[in-house]
């Protein structure tokens, strides 16, 4: 996985897999961008104004752990089958 946050543009990219080439991508809320490769998997991820929505992103805490499964569940906005 990488994560590059550009300050210049504001951006914050997450790349799941960056040997995979991007095929599509698709706005999926105002600023929230996916990124999917030749099969239709998720393998990236865009947030624009990031400082806007980030407390700190030039700051990353990486932890293994348990998830939040506490929180509301997803509102499906693409057909995934």
């Amino acid at each position: 996985m990488k994560i590059i946050y550009d300050p210049n543009k504001d951006i914050l990219q997450i790349s799941f897999n960056p040997i995979r080439v991007i095929e599509e991508t698709t706005q999926i809320a105002p600023g929230l961008i996916l990124d999917y490769d030749e099969d239709g998997q998720v393998i990236g991820i865009e947030l624009r104004k990031a400082s806007q929505k980030m407390a700190s992103p030039n700051g990353i805490t990486y932890e293994v752990g348990s998830i939040n499964l506490d929180k509301p569940q997803p509102k499906v906005s693409r057909d995934f089958t």
